[in-house]
């Protein structure tokens, strides 16, 4: 008990109070870092060792040998993906397709993204509880402080990668959308010169990839699944729900009618790309008529204040005068 009582007094006068309790929370930190590939390590399976000689006896040469190593998953991170995958089979869906609309098509991204979490949120709070040690801790920090600089960077660590995917996903849906008249448009150009709807998504996607990347990759997308003999109407319907944007759902539904019931797609096209336009229009138009009201606060903040100072300055400086007068 006396050894105990003085590694205690000598943590409370090296730490300040909370000393005990930062040197338990930075040690239960560093075991769980430790303890985590242990735990998750799975025993390796007889047969795995005789797929991964089957492999190594058929590997394919040259071109075939890049193509399937980039369809194939990082073998480094299956033992990891009990850990690193939801185990819920609804929550791992609908990451995957946060992730796809995003722009993250890897077949691990939701492995990285979850690694991601857990290396910036240890790595931070590791940080935090470094800097709360030398800059911050003395015999007067309060326990709401301590868990701010210690809790609150691992936090921002766990909650950066989604943060990050969010506005990512965001931008690329905006990107696709203000993309989309224009490539209706070009498309319908195409397929009135004679051009089969499959051609003039060729030759729009490669016309609009300077100018909209991520609409132009979509449509390349589209053009190599129909090209391998795919059905158009699948293609089409999972292209919508990789960009996740209305208007294209939209679109996919007219392209999907019409092939149905044999309508003309120059038609189809005709009267969508039109739609498109108006309402392209009525985004801008929608966007200029809420500028005044977000420039109110703005203007209020930046001309009320300095107007005020112009107009009543005088006057208080006078009547200051007037009661320093009336003192004396």
């Amino acid at each position: 008990m006396e050894i105990f009582d003085q590694i205690q007094g000598g943590l409370i006068s090296a730490l300040g109070p909370f000393g005990p309790l930062i040197v338990v929370g930075t040690l239960g930190v560093v075991l769980v870092a430790l303890m985590i590939p242990v735990l998750i390590r799975d025993s390796k399976d007889p047969l795995e060792k005789l797929k991964k000689d089957q492999r190594g006896q058929s590997r394919p040469t040259g071109s075939e040998t890049v193509h399937l190593r980039t369809n194939r998953r990082n073998e480094k991170l299956d033992k990891y993906a009990n850990f690193l995958e939801p185990q819920d089979a609804k929550a791992l869906s609908q990451m995957r397709l946060t992730l796809m609309q995003a722009g993250y098509r890897n077949r691990d991204a939701v492995r990285y993204f979850h690694f991601a979490q857990l290396a910036l949120a240890l790595g931070l709070l590791t940080a935090g509880v470094i800097y709360f040690l030398l800059f911050v801790s003395n015999d007067q920090t309060s326990a709401q402080e301590a868990v701010m600089y210690i809790l609150g960077p691992g936090a921002v660590g766990y909650l950066m990668p989604k943060y990050w995917v969010t506005k990512r996903q965001q931008k690329r849906q905006e990107e696709i959308t203000d993309g989309f008249p224009d490539s209706l448009d070009m498309m319908l150009t195409c397929v009135e010169a004679g051009q089969s709807l499959d051609q003039s998504i060729i030759r729009v996607a490669k016309e609009i990839a300077a100018s909209y990347p991520a609409l132009a990759e979509e449509y390349q997308i589209v053009s190599q699944q129909v090209k391998a003999g795919r059905d158009k109407a699948s293609v089409l319907n999972e292209m919508a729900e990789r960009c996740g944007v209305q208007d294209i759902s939209s679109f996919v539904t007219v392209l999907v009618q019409s092939q149905t019931f044999g309508t003309s797609i120059a038609d189809a096209l005709r009267v969508y790309a039109g739609e498109m336009r108006d309402k392209r229009v009525m985004r801008a138009e929608e966007k200029a008529n809420k500028l005044p009201t977000k420039m109110t606060l703005a203007t209020m903040m930046l001309t009320v204040p300095p107007l005020l100072i112009i107009l009543v300055g005088p006057s208080i400086l006078g009547i200051m005068e007037l009661f320093t007068m009336a003192g004396q």
